[in-house]
């Protein structure tokens, strides 16, 4: 809820993509629009949904499954592809790639660099 305008809180950019594919990737199938307004708990309005789901197939995100009458979604990419793909567009948008590396590398728990230097082959 915003708190100036007593109306609710808008969402950030990309939110809703991320909140729909977040409910495909739930899923054990495909679902129809209907299905994905459910998952989200019947929240947003089903033209809203239907709307995100085109978006997502725009962007090659989501394909559409032909289902009766009605077509149903599935993400055309796991979590960890479409997260390892987001990594790889920040670091290309930056003009100091090192500097990037380094400040994640550095946020990461003792685990994840245990886990990075043994997929780099670094006994270290």
């Amino acid at each position: 809820m915003d708190t100036r305008t007593g109306s609710p809180a808008r969402r950030g950019a990309g939110e809703l993509e991320s909140e729909v594919l977040a409910a495909l990737w739930a899923a054990e199938g495909p679902l129809s629009p209907v299905e994905v307004q459910a998952a989200m708990a019947g929240n947003l309005a089903y033209n809203t949904v239907h709307t995100i789901l085109t978006r997502l197939g725009r962007k090659s995100l989501v394909a559409r499954v032909p289902a009766g009458c009605r077509a149903r979604y599935r993400p055309t990419k796991g979590t960890a592809e479409f997260a390892a793909e987001q990594m790889r567009t920040a670091l290309g948008q930056g003009s100091d790639r090192l500097e990037i590396l380094h400040r994640f590398v550095r946020a990461l728990d003792p685990a994840d660099k245990a886990t990075l230097r043994a997929l780099l082959g670094d006994p270290g």
